[in-house]
């Protein structure tokens, strides 16, 4: 089995090489928050925000930065997609609104897909920032992590303490 470290003997950055790795099912689900203020959840759900359909952008988003992840985090291999599920939903407090994003996706290769799903769930919580930072600069996005993920030679992940569902 090869040597699955990122520096090469000169001591500098490498993408690690995965061709012997078993080619599995592996999945992985991330979720991020948008904490807003009672307003701009409004403006969202009445669709009065001005820059368009806040959430079908965010996911459409969210399912295009899953697909090039590669391209912006330096030692993440390009994998195949095989599927990207984005879905919302809201809670309420006393003085304001939090969205919660959740972010399914699949590949069957040799390595997993958890930067994927994390990348995709950043970029839904950054995308809804910046299509109601006119309305509301004080959101807050996150936290985002990596809930559960399986397939791969560490097999099954489950977080199941630190992060509120």
């Amino acid at each position: 089995m090869a040597d699955f470290t990122h520096f090469n003997e000169q001591g500098r950055a490498k993408m690690v090489d995965i061709t012997e790795k078993a080619s599995t099912v592996r999945t992985a689900e991330a979720r991020s928050k948008v904490t807003m203020n009672k307003e701009t959840y409004n403006k969202i759900q009445n669709r009065e925000i001005g820059k368009g359909d806040v959430l079908a952008v965010a996911q459409v988003a969210g399912i295009m930065a899953a697909k090039q992840t590669s391209s912006i985090i330096p030692m993440c291999h390009p994998i195949p997609i095989h599927g990207v599920d984005i879905s919302f939903d809201w809670e309420d407090t006393d003085d304001s609104s939090i969205l919660l994003i959740k972010v399914e996706a699949r590949t069957k290769g040799g390595t997993g897909i958890e930067m994927e799903a994390l990348t995709s769930a950043s970029v839904c919580a950054l995308t809804v920032y910046d299509m109601c930072k006119a309305a509301d600069k004080g959101m807050i996005i996150g936290p985002t992590y990596l809930q559960k993920k399986t397939g791969g030679k560490s097999g099954e992940y489950r977080r199941n303490e630190g992060i509120e569902e």
